[in-house]
């Protein structure tokens, strides 16, 4: 599988690894970035990827910064982006299985290599439970839909 890759300075040691693992596991990482220890802005690298994997140019993404909490905002702006932050395994986990996410989120500041190494293997591998949930994903899609239309109000 084609996996989207990025991330800003602070979580490009944690990037590295990534790139490694998905070798690994025979997957493909399509890196967008960023490539030095230089300060740079996360969206301009979280654009890349999660335009990657909402134009479905990538099945998957993952994005990494200091805590993960930017890279998560940038993702979740693009359409049929559904990008969690997981810095532990059960997030991983559920994420996938509830939610059917299509990009992973780390941050490079919080857990190290070890851990990350698992929640990404967690994360490709568990599979959407489907059912109920698929109630609640449509729920969410068509909230994106009217949102995209200026038509949501409260």
């Amino acid at each position: 599988m084609q996996i989207a890759i990025g991330s800003d300075h602070a979580g490009l040691e944690l990037k590295t690894e990534v790139i490694s693992i998905l070798n690994d596991l025979g997957h493909e990482p399509v890196d967008f970035g960023t490539d030095s220890p230089a300060s740079v802005d996360y969206p301009d690298f979280g654009e890349k990827a999660a335009s990657a994997v909402s134009t479905g140019k990538t099945e998957r993404g993952i994005l990494i910064c200091g805590t993960g909490q930017g890279m998560s905002m940038v993702a979740n702006k693009f359409r049929g982006i559904r990008a969690a932050l997981c810095n532990d395994l059960f997030s991983a986990k559920m994420s996938r299985m509830h939610n059917d996410a299509n990009m992973l989120i780390m941050g490079g500041r919080i857990i190290g290599k070890d851990l990350a190494k698992e929640i990404v293997k967690t994360w490709l591998s568990t599979p959407f439970d489907g059912g109920r949930h698929c109630n609640r994903l449509d729920k969410i899609n068509a909230i994106e839909t009217k949102n995209m239309k200026g038509e949501s109000q409260l």
